[in-house]
């Protein structure tokens, strides 16, 4: 990676407010935490990192008086098995049209053909056009427009044909 991509990933880390941000692109490896700016770090919080599980109480012991946090991952909506996402191919910022004020490149329950454009992820100062790859039927889209996106994350729900 250049100096001028590591400067990129660093002003897209800090003006989205994300925690951290890591990067691999073949053997290189980078790994983005904006600071606050006063030199110190933010004090690691373990409660946040707990998993939904609760703790086991031995038997004929008084269970505590003050329940356990614990971290509990958002509920899914069920997964239709049917539908196929459209995934991010790279980090970057989701837009649904060509320019402010255009209509979206495409609509929930629009039909759409296989390099239909579906939307632009601009990733370092380029618009990448992210196109449809089945024919079929939009059904969701699943990120707001001007929204940070990372790699994998699905873009769209599309009910093939």
């Amino acid at each position: 990676m250049t100096a001028d991509e590591i400067r990129e990933l660093i002003r897209l880390a800090v003006e989205s407010g994300i925690a951290e941000l890591e990067v691999q692109r073949g053997d290189d490896r980078v790994r983005i935490r904006p600071g606050t700016g006063s030199g110190q770090e933010t004090p690691f919080t373990p409660q946040l990192m707990r998993p939904a599980v609760a703790p086991t109480i031995p038997s004929g012991t008084a269970a505590p008086s003050t329940p356990v946090s614990s971290f509990a991952p958002p509920k899914e909506k069920a997964a239709d098995s049917n539908l196929l996402h459209v995934k991010a191919p790279i980090v970057g910022t989701f837009y649904e049209s060509p320019s402010p004020g255009s209509p979206p490149f495409v609509q929930a329950g629009e039909r759409v053909q296989p390099g239909k454009v579906l939307c632009i992820i601009e990733s370092m100062k380029l618009m990448n056009e992210i196109e449809a790859e089945v024919e079929g039927t939009i059904e969701s889209k699943l990120v707001e427009n001007g929204q940070p996106v990372e790699y994998g994350e699905a873009l769209f729900a599309i009910r093939p044909i």
